[in-house]
């Protein structure tokens, strides 16, 4: 069965205000399924959880639910998802957990590719634990992040390696399995962003042996919350502080307070409607997940190499989105002039794609963007042909401007 876009596209209320959105890699809009999911658990009987009442075990069930289903969407064991406000917080709460167990002169590294959400929280563990942060570079004229590089800066003293699945600035998708490997082999943890890659294609954290494993469901339909997929066994041996009752099991232990209940259940839905995109009806969720997800990838891949040759036919754009493996997200500029008047020149026309650094300030300050950075058009699993030819329609316009 072909992939139906027009289908996609009609479970979006938000689409039917006639705006051509490529601003989902900084949030991606919500089918009805998912609001429906939010407002039916905020309206029914519900508790702390528990096996008491039915108002708790609704609670209790909402959370299984969640944690199965990012389980599935992910590879994951369901042991080890963890449930937070944001893929920001967890990381901070992680690292604070992990640098118990740093001596000073342990190493840590980080990459100039990533989101400073998965720079700075281990920075400054590292800094208050004395350890040293060691840097993993990228080629900016390739945007490449070799697996030469990150194992340049490991040593015997490196106890973490943060590094992203792909990059949320130029897409750039770095050889995660290979990485992981040498991490591995140096006797060092590896945690993951995967908040970009999750949303454009099949991931399987277990086939990847990532230590640590963060995405956000609301790149991909789901409510505003972040998740952590960790190695039940590496969770067990982490201590975080922790308010004396709360449970002190995993992975429990890593949540603190009452879980928001309505942007779990959200997130299952969100999950199942993933699924439902499968191009085969009847295959577990887990299967059904896969092949989904493949098809977005397909589709959304198509449509970026008509954005590319495009871009390609317009004077003085810059396309920095260059690696070889990559998201359908492109980063362009436009010499001197200001990426963010293009944004806003799109934007009047009813073309969303905003300009910035979008929190990648290493990556945008090596490609030579400084803080400003550059516009940025990701595509969506509801993106569509038309929307392309109006987003090239409006840069060509912004030119002769």
């Amino acid at each position: 069965m072909p992939y139906d876009v027009e289908a996609v596209r009609a479970q979006f209320p938000a689409l039917r205000a006639g705006v051509a959105h490529f601003d989902g890699p900084g949030g991606s809009q919500v089918p009805a399924v998912v609001a429906d999911a939010v407002r039916a658990t905020m309206i029914s009987p519900i508790a702390n959880r528990g096996r008491v009442t039915a108002a708790e075990r609704f609670a209790e069930d909402v959370v299984h639910a969640a944690r199965h289903a990012m389980a599935d969407l992910l590879g994951a064991d369901a042991r080890g998802i963890v449930f937070g406000r944001s893929m920001t917080q967890l990381t901070y709460d992680f690292a604070r957990a992990l640098a118990k167990t740093w001596s000073a002169g342990d190493e840590v590294v980080v990459t100039r590719l990533d989101h400073d959400a998965n720079v700075r929280p281990w920075v400054q563990a590292a800094e208050a634990a004395g350890a040293i942060v060691r840097w993993a570079d990228f080629d900016p004229g390739t945007g490449e992040l070799e697996p030469g590089a990150v194992s340049a800066a490991l040593s015997e003293r490196t106890r973490l390696v943060a590094v992203t699945g792909a990059s949320n600035l130029i897409g750039t998708k770095p050889e995660l399995a290979a990485i992981i490997a040498r991490v591995h082999e140096a006797g060092a943890l590896c945690y993951v962003d995967g908040v970009h890659l999750t949303a454009h294609e099949p991931v399987d954290v277990q086939r990847l042996g990532a230590d640590f494993y963060a995405c956000s469901p609301y790149k991909f339909f789901g409510p505003h919350c972040g998740v952590v997929a960790g190695r039940p066994d590496v969770l067990e041996e982490l201590r975080p502080d922790k308010l004396l009752p709360s449970a002190n099991e995993i992975p429990e232990r890593f949540e603190f307070g009452t879980l928001p209940y309505e942007q779990l259940a959200g997130t299952t839905a969100a999950v199942d409607f993933l699924a439902s995109l499968s191009p085969s009806p009847g295959d577990d969720r887990g299967t059904s997940l896969v092949r989904a997800m493949s098809a977005i990838a397909d589709h959304e891949d198509r449509l970026r190499a008509v954005v590319e040759a495009g871009v390609a036919e317009l004077p003085g754009v810059v396309r920095y989105s260059r690696a070889e493996a990559r998201t359908p997200t492109v980063l362009l500029g436009f010499g001197e002039r200001d990426p963010r008047a293009a944004y806003e020149f799109l934007a009047a026309r009813g073309v969303n794609a905003p300009a910035g650094c979008f929190y990648a300030v290493e990556a945008s300050r090596r490609l030579g963007l400084g803080d400003t950075g550059g516009l940025r058009a990701g595509l969506a699993p509801y993106t569509t042909e038309e929307d392309v030819a109006r987003l090239l329609a409006g840069l060509a316009g912004f030119l002769r401007g």
